[in-house]
């Protein structure tokens, strides 16, 4: 779309920093946005309730299945994924602003029409609302800030996605509590609230996302940091040269770097789509719904702050070497899972999904940065966003396991704290696979290099 054709405040023009303003401004604006589209990793807090719509104290016949629901979060993310890497050039050309404001009807209108879903149960209309307008809300305003925020902070790229995208880390941190006490207000003895904090959320969501819009700037054509000197030649895998977006798909770099993203992401999301309920069944008596709900929060602030940390961590060691720490410590955790259970340390459990979190989130902040030393800055966005479609196969790969693998085990006689088992040592040999993955990249051949493209 050309730029010309926002309309005011959107228009890309008038998105360009005044003199004077400081960069420090884009993070919170990037985070009026993350934190909002974040509560799509607090959406686990609906599934039990939800399964209890018709018969509110336990699941009626007509009541949707754990399998069932299980696809709205895997819709949302697959959509995702799709509405980034085919919008990714609009939000490039068009700017930050729209996008924002884009992703802001998109979010709100999934909300008021899962709202509708519930209240006539039609699960098709949750898949429509949540999974494919949410799922576009969630993938335009993803990638929005993220070549924004590069260009602001060509000195710490890592630190500059880490600010970014910990927001949607962090945005479960919030929703699972709030989604929590807005049930409980508007739950009666004959009504789950799940429908009315649809409503409530898609509102409140709206009004910050705004926010955000508002704010968010992009720097002045030239525009470089006080005192920042850009390197004169490339540094290892760290290029000085643009390569074109869609000339980044014939490269090994960009399908090795797919591969790693979809593999770390699979590993986490399926047991972060279904961490309260997972919590429950696996510690029966000891983990309440409530304490399930605090546990996804918890979960949420290292998801959060692995992104800030892991990724500014990489500002140091580099990419490559930030993934294999993700890793090959990622294995051994997932594999120790099992034990956890099978011995009733609730800490230990905590302990081992709160360090792996910490690392899933650090993948998806790490990942922008990585793309740009592979690439170069000019289309680092767009790259990102043809990136995403990892994140939707993942989306679909990660709770599929988790949800019909344990349904067939507890199908099979197998008790439901022991259900998850086979899928965590399957998530450990999947690791393995993106270690291997990751240690192929190289640098970019210069054949891909755009002529006369050295920054």
């Amino acid at each position: 779309m050309p730029q010309q054709s926002a309309p005011g405040f959107l228009n890309r023009a008038r998105t360009i920093a005044e003199p004077g303003f400081s960069r420090w401004m884009v993070p919170p604006a990037a985070l009026c946005v993350h934190l909002c589209i974040g509560q799509a990793y607090a959406f686990s807090v609906f599934n039990l309730p939800m399964t209890k719509l018709i018969g509110i104290d336990k699941a009626a016949p007509d009541d949707w299945k754990l399998t069932d629901l299980g696809w709205i979060f895997s819709i949302a993310i697959v959509f995702l994924g799709l509405s980034a890497a085919v919008m990714g050039r609009w939000v490039e050309e068009g700017g930050p602003r729209r996008a924002m404001f884009t992703s802001a009807l998109l979010w709100s209108g999934g909300f008021l029409i899962s709202y509708l879903g519930v209240e006539i149960h039609n699960i098709w209309l949750i898949y429509l609302g949540y999974g494919v307008f949410g799922g576009c809300g969630l993938g335009i305003g993803y990638i929005s800030p993220v070549s924004t925020l590069i260009k602001w902070f060509p000195d710490r790229p890592g630190m500059a996605t880490g600010m970014a995208i910990m927001g949607f880390g962090g945005g479960a941190f919030v929703a699972s509590p709030l989604s929590v006490w807005l049930m409980a207000q508007f739950t009666t003895a004959t009504h789950v609230g799940v429908g009315e904090t649809f409503l409530a959320l898609g509102l409140i969501y709206l009004c910050f996302m705004m926010v955000g819009a508002l704010i968010v700037r992009l720097p002045p054509p030239g525009w470089a940091p006080e005192g920042y000197v850009a390197p004169t030649e490339s540094r290892g895998m760290i290029t000085r040269h643009n390569v074109y977006v869609y000339d980044a798909l014939k490269t090994p770099q960009f399908w090795l770097i797919w591969g790693v993203l979809c593999l770390n992401v699979t590993a986490g999301i399926g047991v972060l789509g279904q961490a309260s309920a997972m919590s429950q069944e696996m510690f029966p008596g000891k983990i309440t719904a409530a304490t399930a709900a605090g546990f996804v929060g918890l979960l949420s602030l290292f998801n959060m702050g692995g992104r800030f940390f892991w990724a500014s961590i990489s500002d140091l060691i580099g990419r490559k070497a930030t993934y294999m720490v993700f890793f090959a410590l990622g294995v051994v955790l997932y594999a120790l899972v099992p034990k956890t259970g099978s011995i009733g340390s609730v800490g230990l459990f905590v302990l081992c999904f709160c360090v792996i979190l910490s690392m899933y989130g650090g993948g998806f902040a790490t990942v922008p940065a990585y793309l740009r030393d592979m690439f170069g800055t000019r289309y680092v966005g767009a790259i990102h966003g043809m990136l995403l479609t990892a994140w939707s196969v993942a989306g679909v790969l990660g709770p599929v396991l988790v949800n019909y693998i344990r349904q067939y085990n507890i199908d099979s006689g197998m008790a439901k704290q022991d259900a998850y088992n086979i899928t965590m040592y399957l998530m450990s040999g999947l690791l393995v696979v993106g270690f291997a993955c990751n240690m192929a990249v190289r640098a970019v051949d210069k054949r891909f290099h755009m002529p006369n493209s050295a920054a």
